[in-house]
């Protein structure tokens, strides 16, 4: 049996080891939403949730204090200390309108940059992607500006209406994907008398799943861990997303961090679900969106 590499045994290791350095934080909040408030206090706290005998066989053992008894009071102290599910549903409102106007946006504009063929069609594709150089610290006052001249703050249009405006990164993704669909079909769909409108939603659209599902998973994740923005434009506590629900557990005398950390997770699960079942169509999607420029 032909033996593996040393390059490949070694790549594999360094990837196990920057597993377990990425795996590490999100053990650490789960482990802190378990531990009982006493066992912070301790010095050092143990880490590994387990029974109450087998915590004790192993501090027995080793003479050290490695683990804890689970707890599940801080999920339901969290659930009920603020309104996480209206705080859910809000947020749910926003990544889902989010997403919808991000893939529709996107995707047209992509297709006058990357299907129809028009004078100045690459200066102005590259002046576009200019813009994502713009830090969004410089535009932050003047946007927040606009959107009080039109009496919309403390309502989630600023932080849903812009994704029905387009987005420059999204936008360069569709375009890429798009440049891969064969030109004899949109050729053929154009001498059967087929609009652009039509070609787009009903060619290139379809043939788009990768694109699509990887530009809604960054549009989801975006709306989802969004804080900055529902700090800024909204006031009522009704309308708060889950990022800022967040917030809610720090107090002026020190903060709940078992609580915050059990509605941090719940907050993580959803992401973690909705990346393992896109995960296939997530990766094709970046992968063939990089292969033409």
């Amino acid at each position: 049996m032909k033996q593996p590499p040393l390059k490949a045994i070694l790549g594999h290791t360094a990837l196990v080891v920057l597993s377990f350095v990425y795996v590490l934080p999100f053990a650490w909040l789960v482990t802190t939403s378990l531990q009982p408030d006493e066992e912070r206090s301790k010095a050092p706290p143990a880490f590994i949730p387990a029974p109450a005998a087998v915590a004790k066989a192993l501090e027995d053992a080793t003479g050290r204090h490695l683990a804890y008894e689970p707890t599940g009071v801080h999920y339901v102290k969290g659930v009920t200390r603020v309104p996480v599910p209206l705080f859910f549903r809000n947020t749910l409102l926003v990544c889902t309108l989010t997403v919808i106007g991000t893939i529709l946006s996107s995707s047209l504009v992509a297709y006058g940059f990357g299907v129809l063929q028009w004078r100045g069609r690459d200066v102005l594709f590259y002046v576009m992607l200019a813009t994502m150089m713009l830090p969004g610290q410089v535009t932050m006052i003047p946007v927040f500006l606009i959107w009080r001249e039109f009496g919309l703050i403390n309502t989630f249009a600023p932080l849903v209406i812009p994704a029905f405006l387009g987005s420059p990164f999204f936008i360069f993704l569709f375009r890429q994907f798009f440049l891969t669909v064969p030109r004899d079909l949109v050729e053929a769909a154009r001498m059967d008398g087929a609009g652009e409108l039509r070609i787009w939603a009903g060619i290139v659209m379809p043939l788009s799943l990768p694109a699509i599902a990887t530009v809604g998973l960054f549009a989801f994740l975006g709306a989802w861990n969004d804080f900055l923005g529902p700090l800024i434009y909204l006031a009522d506590q009704s309308r708060y997303t889950l990022s800022l629900g967040l917030a809610m557990f720090r107090t002026q005398y020190g903060s709940e961090y078992g609580q915050m950390m059990a509605v941090a997770t719940l907050m993580v699960i959803p992401i973690i679900v909705l990346f393992f079942f896109a995960q296939k169509t997530f990766i094709q999607g970046i992968k063939t969106s990089g292969m033409k420029m």
